[in-house]
């Protein structure tokens, strides 16, 4: 064997990899239970959470509490991470890997991973614009942005809450997220189904339907217009992900995206 071949194998397989985890589904590490219930909490626990701020903004008589309480998103949507985060800690505890192997490798020298990012944010985000875009011609039969007004209409946060959103609230969303979808389901989904399309199918229609509870508005019209809005840009996230296997610069692309939707919430 060549020297060559002998570094190169003595590389570790990163835990995340596809071969290692097909080889703990294989040994029964990885229940179907765990994707399934990661991949749809973020949907229900920001529902949930608007209910219970709809419930606050009740007892404190403000009017139409539900909608208010949706304004508080780029708040309580940190409650959300946290919930995810302790069902990720602990599903991979029970595979025998940490929570930091959904990480994979990250490549900071010379900045590789940031200007990656970026490179894939001005790949990425065109597919979110199209999206929208689409969307409200096939739904409404127009492209006025007006008809976004359930997410962007005049609202007043107190000072505390959107300071925190600016500056705190996508640092942990955007991170959590695609380590909820990407690293951990997705790949899982993979495995367990066999089939990458399956895998792809599940994590791409929860991944949309998501942000049709940022806020959640019980208007059928707005709920698939926001699914479909969002559905082009989350598959090619997917795709890049199966590609590389690496989710730091998707985080870093993810970034910019979560900093303007809480700027233009803080706003308006």
């Amino acid at each position: 064997m060549s020297p060559g071949r002998e570094i190169a194998s003595s590389v570790p397989i990163p835990a995340n990899a596809r071969s290692q985890i097909e080889a703990r589904a294989a040994a029964g590490l990885v229940p179907w239970a765990g994707p399934l219930l990661l991949v749809s909490a973020r949907s229900v626990l920001l529902l949930t959470s608007q209910g219970l701020m709809a419930l606050i903004l009740v007892a404190l008589h403000r009017p139409a509490p539900w909608r208010a309480a949706g304004d508080w998103w780029v708040v309580y949507g940190t409650l959300v991470d946290i919930g995810c985060l302790i069902g990720l800690k602990h599903f991979t505890r029970r595979e025998g890997i940490r929570l930091r192997d959904l990480l994979g490798p990250v490549r900071m020298r010379r900045g590789h991973d940031l200007f990656l990012g970026l490179g894939y944010f001005f790949l990425i985000f065109p597919f979110f614009l199209g999206g929208s875009y689409g969307a409200r011609l096939v739904l409404y039969g127009s492209t006025d942005k007006t008809l976004n007004s359930y997410l962007l209409h005049m609202h007043h946060l107190p000072v505390w809450a959107t300071v925190y959103s600016v500056t705190l609230w996508w640092m942990i969303w955007s991170p959590t997220e695609e380590a909820t979808y990407n690293a951990y389901a997705m790949p899982r989904l993979q495995a367990l189904s066999g089939r990458t399309w399956i895998a792809c199918a599940i994590v791409g229609f929860f991944w949309a339907a998501q942000h049709c509870a940022l806020p959640f508005i019980p208007d059928w019209r707005f709920i698939a217009f926001r699914f479909l809005a969002f559905l082009p840009g989350v598959l090619v996230m997917m795709l890049i992900y199966l590609r590389t296997r690496r989710l730091a610069p998707l985080i870093v692309a993810h970034w910019p995206m979560d900093i303007t939707a809480a700027i233009m919430t803080a706003i308006y």
